[in-house]
């Protein structure tokens, strides 16, 4: 296979994948040092070997995911996917995307603990969390074709990654957080002006053709039958607010964010304070809950605090509740 890799500064000419560290100048805010320049596999240089094809596959299903695991394909047996969101709606630029939940570098940081189930969890147990999470469906089996062309996708784009580094750029990006509650109200203003003229003035996108088809959407729903559900990583409002704040409105780079730090915070308030799907069982969610995100939209919760605190914050009193909390362990209750 020829070895060809797309340099960060082609990225930040215009193609909307990952792009080299910068100065992340929010407001004024806060900033960030700028480390050495990387590179992304580029997947247009693959081969046509068994190999690379299951690669290109993996991508495929990453930006056309309806299409190919919906709840409306023909075949009933590969309706992975309860909704009609792709993984790149989330996943941006197929993955590539830094700060935007990148796909990249991933592949050597698993087998790992997750403090939500309270064990060790694979590459594939982490699929299948977005698959029963954020696409609102039920798990793939470690075997099938898709989950295996998957996680090849995601091996590939850790190519030339060193086992246990860190690449930068993970996540939804950090900004600081606010002193006060995030505040949907004020999100309704910021919304109107910012997100409606995307994702419609119900927030519930734009559909490629007709509902009954399998495309999916042109512009994602942000809640609604049709979203992630309330035990989705984009449904604890941290994650949905630097998402935003660093990606949104569409165009938007990390490195110049078009909404402030406080625009952000409320218009994710704003959005999580919609009804979405509920996920069963998520009472079962991190066993030991003192590990417990401060911003968890669900119970059970250890600290004393209620859900509204939890979803919308302020989270420094949470925090200290819970550090004296580890302090002194309460005994463990039934659940």
């Amino acid at each position: 296979m020829t070895s060809r890799f797309v340099t960060c500064a082609r990225l930040m000419s215009g193609i909307g994948l990952a792009a080299a560290w910068a100065l992340l100048a929010c407001t004024g805010a806060f900033a960030q040092q700028q480390p050495p320049d990387w590179i992304v596999p580029d997947v247009t240089t693959l081969s046509d070997s068994p190999a690379d094809r299951l690669i290109r596959k993996g991508r495929e299903l990453v930006v056309a995911t309806p299409s190919l695991i919906g709840p409306n394909v023909g075949d009933a047996s590969k309706r992975y996917a309860g909704n009609n969101l792709s993984c790149s709606n989330c996943h941006l630029s197929a993955g590539t995307r830094k700060f935007g939940l990148p796909l990249f570098g991933l592949a050597h940081l698993f087998p790992q603990y997750s403090a939500r189930k309270g064990g060790e969890i694979t590459i594939e147990d982490r699929v299948n969390s977005c698959m029963t999470r954020s696409l609102n469906g039920r798990e793939m089996p470690d075997s099938a074709p898709e989950m295996r062309a998957l996680v090849a996708y995601i091996d590939f784009l850790s190519t030339n990654v060193t086992k246990g580094e860190t690449l930068p750029g993970l996540g939804a990006g950090s900004m600081p957080e606010l002193a006060r509650a995030a505040d949907p109200a004020r999100g309704t203003t910021i919304f109107r002006d910012a997100c409606a003229a995307c994702h419609g003035n119900d927030g519930l996108g734009v559909r490629r053709s007709l509902p009954t088809t399998d495309l999916g959407y042109l512009v994602p729903p942000l809640w609604g039958a049709d979203s992630f559900n309330n035990g989705a990583g984009m449904a604890r409002l941290s994650v949905a607010a630097n998402f935003v704040h660093f990606n949104m409105p569409h165009g938007t780079d990390y490195a110049s964010p078009r909404l402030s730090v406080e625009d952000a915070w409320d218009v994710a308030a704003f959005m999580l304070s919609h009804e979405r799907p509920a996920k069963p069982g998520l009472e079962r969610d991190f066993p030991d809950l003192l590990l417990k995100p401060v911003d968890a939209p669900y119970g059970p919760y250890a600290d004393g605090f209620g859900v509204d605190q939890h979803r919308y914050g302020p989270f420094g009193p949470i925090r200290q509740a819970i550090d004296k909390l580890k302090q002194n362990p309460p005994p463990p209750a039934p659940r």
